[in-house]
């Protein structure tokens, strides 16, 4: 599990928690990839697309390759705090709370990181 807080606000750790996370997915590792604070707004297509750090990987990039093996969940309540519905977001990116949450960083084999 990875859930990043950060988005434009603090770049360089919201960018390396997208690069963790995708580099995580193409070693076979199961990931869930989560998306709350700031970092909500990259559900949105086209969100991350804006999103520039200097010797990064694209976004975009690194949401196509978390997405291909792994999960993105967007945050229930950072969601509605910024009245984002499941209608908004990019195929494949669910939203979902607290509970979920809990429940796979209870999983018997989860490793949380936090950024």
């Amino acid at each position: 599990m990875i859930k990043v807080t950060a988005g434009a606000d603090a770049p360089e750790r919201c960018s390396q928690a997208f690069t963790v996370a995708s580099v995580a997915v193409a070693s076979g590792v199961d990931v869930s990839f989560w998306l709350t604070g700031e970092s909500s707004w990259f559900a949105l297509p086209g969100r991350a697309a804006e999103f520039e750090l200097p010797h990064a990987a694209p976004l975009p990039d690194l949401i196509e390759a978390i997405m291909a093996a792994g999960r993105i969940t967007l945050c229930t309540q950072c969601a509605a705090r910024r009245d984002i519905t499941q209608q908004d977001v990019i195929d494949g990116i669910r939203i979902a709370g607290a509970q979920v949450f809990v429940q796979e960083a209870l999983a018997d084999d989860a490793q949380a990181l936090v950024y």
